[in-house]
């Protein structure tokens, strides 16, 4: 039977979102999750679904990749076929041929944790490991319940709902963007979440706020199921610049741990760049074990 390549439809999300919780697992590589999926779904369900590629023979998924962004293809493969060099091969013909609809000819970057074949392949096919990413990994059932730093005492932990997300996104601009966040972007992120809500990702994700003894939220974060007994992922993890430094960074990452512990996951797990020793720092003030960095793969222009 022949591999196929497709763009999925809208309807198909919830079973793509199965099979990618399927394949994690904590002793495999942070790979695409279904909380990528869920991030991305911000855009609303039709956008995730036409920035989703499905290889399958048959009805058996192998590989599903999100194109986040134009020159960002980020993989998960079957743990059986992480080795399969013909999926391999099938995969950088598509993803090198601009006729496919993947990827422009030029620059572009492809993540692909875990992905023996694959990655043989990109690097036999002219692409380059890039700047490197460390995966981390708290296990569940190692450490028991923590309520982070003394420096942030009198926080509160809050879970937000898709339509109260104003104050979260404003967090959020500020640790990413550090200038004051404009107002049509606070409603963007807002009309972004309840879009989520649309989709059939956000029943796994718990939204979460810390807010400081004086009232103010000051650091944000999102986690992701992928199902009871596998691992939960965080994306995003954000704190407000005007409140770095007093550990809250610490507090956010055990509440999201915490909120991925009663939703059933084995593990919490993230990605951080190599460069960022900062959220490295706060990653393992919280119990977090780093592994092995890892790097993208890219092809210059």
């Amino acid at each position: 039977m022949d591999l196929v390549l497709r763009t999925p439809g809208v309807d198909e999300l919830g079973g793509i979102c199965s099979v990618l919780g399927e394949w994690q697992h904590d002793r495999g590589p942070l790979q695409l999750h279904p909380g990528d999926l869920g991030w991305y779904s911000l855009r609303g369900p039709a956008a995730t679904a036409a920035a989703t590629r499905v290889w399958s023979r048959g009805d058996t998924i192998l590989a599903v990749a999100l194109l986040d962004g134009p020159e960002l293809l980020r993989f998960a493969v079957a743990p059986a076929r992480r080795r399969d060099t013909a999926l391999a091969h099938r995969i950088v013909v598509d993803v090198s041929t601009p006729r496919t609809g993947i990827l422009s000819a030029g620059a572009a970057t492809v993540e692909a944790r875990g992905a023996v074949a694959l990655i043989e392949q990109l690097a036999q096919n002219d692409w380059r490991p890039d700047d490197p990413w460390t995966p981390l990994h708290h296990d569940m059932a190692a450490s028991p319940k923590a309520l982070g730093s003394s420096k942030a005492s009198g926080f509160r932990i809050e879970v937000v709902e898709p339509s109260d997300t104003a104050e979260w996104a404003a967090v959020h601009w500020s640790a990413f963007r550090g200038t004051e966040v404009p107002e049509e972007r606070i409603q963007r992120v807002v009309d972004g979440w309840r879009l989520a809500a649309e989709s059939p990702f956000l029943g796994l994700a718990r939204i979460l706020s810390l807010r400081s003894r004086h009232g103010r939220v000051v650091a944000v974060a999102a986690v992701w199921s992928a199902g009871g007994g596998r691992p939960g992922l965080i994306e995003p993890l954000a704190v407000h610049q005007e409140h770095r430094g007093c550990g809250y960074g610490t507090v956010m990452t055990h509440a999201a741990v915490d909120a991925l512990r009663h939703m059933g996951s084995s593990s919490a797990i993230v990605c951080a760049e190599t460069s960022n020793a900062g959220a490295l720092a706060t990653y393992r003030a919280a119990g977090f074990t780093a592994h092995p960095k890892v790097p993208d793969w890219h092809r210059s222009a």
